[in-house]
């Protein structure tokens, strides 16, 4: 076992790990940070999605030695400073971008870092950034709509049930 260092959600985090132990666990049975989530074990689901030093990726590819000192932004670190939820958390909530919410997580952090490069996307881009995330449960609908709502854009509301 290895001591691992990375800032998480702006704090300086400490776990153990193994050389084999990958991000998405030192996060989840480390830290218990446990938003981020496993799905897949194969890298094509995308729940687990966390931010590395900025940019996109999936939790489940990388070890966690291998980012010691890393600066990590986990779901738990996209809230607001007094709690409330982030403009693209809040913009799932308000959309029904989301059903069992397994694949939330990823699906947000992944809507973050699109609209990080591109704060103006049109439909095409938001589905098309996304494709690395499965849902299987909205048909994606509602997520493209709460992903063009948390850029600005005007959205048609979401009918009532």
């Amino acid at each position: 076992m290895t001591k691992v260092t990375m800032t998480v959600n702006g704090k300086s985090r400490t776990a153990d790990a193994e050389g084999r132990t990958l991000l998405v666990d030192w996060l989840r049975e480390g830290l218990r940070l446990t938003g981020t989530h496993v799905g897949c074990d194969t890298s094509q689901c995308g729940a687990c999605v966390v931010h590395v030093n900025g940019a996109p990726i999936k939790a489940c590819t990388a070890l966690a030695q291998e980012l010691d000192g890393a600066d990590v932004t986990t779901i738990e670190g996209m809230a607001n400073a007094d709690g409330s939820l982030g403009a693209v958390q809040q913009a799932f909530q308000d959309y029904h971008g989301l059903q069992c919410g397994f694949c939330t997580p990823g699906m947000v952090m992944s809507a973050a870092a699109l609209l990080k490069d591109n704060p103006k996307p049109s439909e095409a881009d938001v589905r098309h950034y996304l494709e690395g995330n499965i849902c299987r449960c909205t048909g994606y609908h509602n997520i493209v709509k709460a992903v063009m709502a948390a850029s600005g854009q005007e959205v048609a509301p979401v009918a009532a049930e």
